[in-house]
């Protein structure tokens, strides 16, 4: 069950993780239209906080059934 949650949480991290670190590079560059707008740090922030919920929640499920079968 866990692992039905946490595949897609990783596979979106990555995909944010990996926008935002194209921008921060194109940024540094000095391409001054490359930037982050507002918005899509919203967005970026928004999906990290989604991903980590997804997390927690598995991992609440996991040490949950561990927690019932050792009872």
């Amino acid at each position: 069950m866990s692992d039905v949650l946490i595949r897609p949480a990783l596979i979106a991290a990555g995909g944010l993780s990996a926008r935002a670190r194209r921008a921060y590079t194109a940024r540094r560059g000095g391409d001054r239209d490359a930037g982050v707008s507002t918005l899509e740090m919203v967005i970026i922030t928004l999906g990290l906080i989604a991903v980590a919920t997804l997390l927690v929640t598995a991992i609440t499920l996991a040490v949950t059934r561990r927690t019932d079968q050792i009872k």
